[in-house]
């Protein structure tokens, strides 16, 4: 596989997983480019939250099935759906971080990653 064609796919798989988020109204999705950052454990967190456990357990079910249906892509890992407060998919070069708004103001990963390039992404349908 090239450099090109790797790249390609990550952001195929950067934009299905947005889409999936924003299917169920994912709230505040943020972008953090990881790329530069030394020792970083991937190239890019993806973040958002939902109103409840619920919520934030269906948009976890809906980036899977997006990534599943689109790229025959599955998680690598998943972790936190036992409470859903947050709840972990991990890509392997993308992880994305599902929280209830209070978890996520809790541990604040925008200001951890505060060195990271980031930028938000515009509700769309």
């Amino acid at each position: 596989m090239t450099g090109k064609t790797a790249k390609k796919e990550k952001e195929a798989l950067l934009e299905i997983i947005i889409h999936g988020l924003q299917e169920v109204k994912g709230k505040d999705i943020v972008v953090l480019d990881l790329d530069k950052i030394p020792n970083a454990v991937c190239s890019k967190f993806i973040i958002c939250h939902g109103d409840s456990s619920v919520q934030v357990e269906s948009l976890a079910e809906s980036v899977e099935k997006e990534t599943r249906e689109q790229l025959k892509e599955r998680p690598l890992h998943r972790e936190g759906t036992a409470n859903a407060e947050w709840i972990i998919l991990d890509y392997f070069n993308i992880v994305v971080h599902i929280f209830q708004r209070s978890t996520r103001e809790f541990y604040d990963l925008e200001r951890l990653w505060a060195d990271a390039p980031s930028y938000q992404i515009d509700y769309q349908l």
